[in-house]
């Protein structure tokens, strides 16, 4: 049975302890991944402290926070990983600062032209990137982060075609 991403969200807010976060956690995912992201309580610093120690003070919360939950959430992953067949990685914000515990690098196959290759060699000549793979993956963040209105745009959008599609004739009653 295929879920909606509103039931896997439904699903996790029930199974995620209560205080762990601040909020609801940022939940995303593919075919392959599903990627919990919560936001943990900011460590309380003195106001006159510099930049420096409350990032490290940030950093450290995060950082306490994914050992002492460990277990736990290989229990919840596990789970949903049977459950929902995808992997379940992990991370946390604290502040301004955000790590990610454990996320997939999926290989992904393409067909690529010479003058597309050149781009991809022409970052590999310059040390932005040490292989096509990085260079490749580069790109994808690069655009990303260039137009992520667009892409966001363009997620409504197919959700919108799948809300539509759902109603169809071979929707469930």
């Amino acid at each position: 049975m295929v879920q909606t991403e509103d039931e896997i969200r439904g699903w996790f807010i029930g199974n995620l302890p209560d205080d762990w976060f601040t909020s609801e956690p940022d939940m995303r995912g593919d075919r392959d991944e599903i990627l919990i992201i919560g936001t943990l309580p900011t460590p309380h610093v003195d106001e006159g402290s510099s930049d420096e120690t409350k990032r490290a003070a940030a950093l450290a919360r995060i950082d306490r926070f994914r050992e002492e939950t460990r277990g736990h959430r290989m229990r919840i992953a596990q789970e949903a990983e049977r459950r929902f067949d995808r992997k379940v990685s992990w991370g946390a914000r604290c502040g301004d600062e955000q790590r990610l515990f454990t996320t997939l690098g999926v290989p992904v196959m393409t067909r690529l032209r010479l003058q597309e290759r050149e781009v991809l060699d022409t970052l590999i000549d310059s040390g932005v990137a040490r292989s096509r793979s990085e260079a490749l993956a580069w790109c994808v963040r690069l655009v990303n982060r260039h137009q992520s209105e667009w892409l966001q745009d363009l997620r409504q959008a197919l959700s919108h075609v799948e809300e539509v599609r759902a109603k169809g004739p071979d929707a469930e009653p």
